[in-house]
């Protein structure tokens, strides 16, 4: 295997330090950069690391110092805005740089959940009904939008903003949690109906070729009956809770090999459609009926290991190492400029 000099480029807050305790690790927001920091340093490579803030002189500064073979793009957002992600992955490519994970294309168009689903329609891709409530704009619920809905913020991830509370069954609720997502999270919302069923993910690897991994489920454990199964910030995050209610995420079992193949070929579609490249995963709910709706695409989701695209890889055969390797190897053969014509 060919030794690689890598830049690893994540923001300045989340640079993991040289040693850590396992139970550190497990509860520390880094836990994804030391993960990949540290498998990239066992595979052999020549590692330096680059934390971000809020300007791209560092790039270009690291790059003439470094001259990477390769950027290992950690960011999921740059000066405090997600959107702004793509503008770093533009700037490498100007630059010449190649770099791992999706195109700036794909990031614009899978981190805004109304386009993604309005291409998705387009192409006939089911996903649930929505609508969008900007900033600013009275809170009217158009008719076609049938109760309940859960509302979210239109382009933050990570299930910043979903608790219990964001699913609403009328006009008064519908309005107040807008409200509280242009002033607590800071951005449009967007409200679709809400699936009742199981709630699946699908980690893809690939730029033209696609390896479509096995389809995990978030399992709720010993969540009240009551409650709605829902990807809240508390269930994806807080391991405490987890640990508590049993939640965990593993290989859904006990649905038809038939819906199986459909999710994933289904996924396949999504990721061509939005122009993804690098890896992703796609979220999805499968309704009591069998029918899967898609709910997002996620470019540069979490890939720590042990997270549920790093699990679904290894049920796949590729080991966390093989993974991240993967990853340096396909953004190696991006070509930008070539895949345009």
């Amino acid at each position: 295997m060919r030794k690689l000099r890598v830049l690893a480029i994540t923001h300045e807050s989340l640079v993991p330090p040289a040693e850590a305790t396992e139970d550190e690790i497990e509860k520390a927001p880094w836990k994804m950069d030391y993960d990949v920091l540290k498998t990239l340093n066992e595979l052999g490579h020549d590692v330096k690391t680059l934390g971000m803030s809020n300007e791209l002189a560092p790039i270009r500064e690291a790059i003439e110092e470094f001259d990477p073979h390769i950027a290992f793009n950690l960011l999921d957002e740059f000066d405090g805005e997600i959107l702004f992600d793509q503008n770093v992955v533009s700037y490498l490519e100007l630059l010449g740089v190649p770099y791992t994970g999706c195109n700036p294309r794909g990031l614009i168009l899978g981190r805004d959940k109304a386009l993604s689903k309005k291409l998705l329609l387009y192409h006939r891709i089911p996903v649930p009904d929505f609508a969008v409530f900007r900033r600013g704009i009275r809170v009217r619920k158009p008719k076609r939008l049938a109760y309940p809905v859960i509302v979210k913020s239109l382009i933050e991830q990570a299930s910043a903003g979903i608790s219990q509370a964001s699913i609403v069954s009328s006009d008064e609720a519908l309005a107040e949690r807008v409200r509280f997502v242009h002033s607590k999270i800071g951005t449009d919302a967007i409200a679709e109906s809400f699936i009742k069923g199981r709630e699946l993910y699908v980690g893809i690897l690939g730029n033209k070729r696609l390896q479509v991994f096995p389809v995990w489920e978030l399992l709720f454990g010993n969540m009240a009956e009551n409650a709605p199964r829902i990807a809240t910030a508390k269930v994806k995050f807080d391991i405490e809770y987890q640990k508590q209610q049993e939640i965990m995420s593993a290989e859904a079992e006990g649905i038809p090999e038939e819906t199986l193949k459909q999710i994933q070929k289904l996924c396949k579609r999504v990721y061509r459609v939005l122009d993804l490249n690098g890896y992703a995963r796609i979220d999805l709910r499968l309704r009591e009926d069998g029918k899967p709706f898609v709910l997002e695409a996620n470019p540069n989701p979490q890939i720590a290991w042990r997270d549920e695209f790093a699990e679904s890889a290894e049920k796949a055969g590729l080991s966390y190492p093989e993974l991240i390797q993967r990853m340096l190897n396909l953004g190696l053969r991006w070509q930008p400029r070539r895949s345009r014509s």
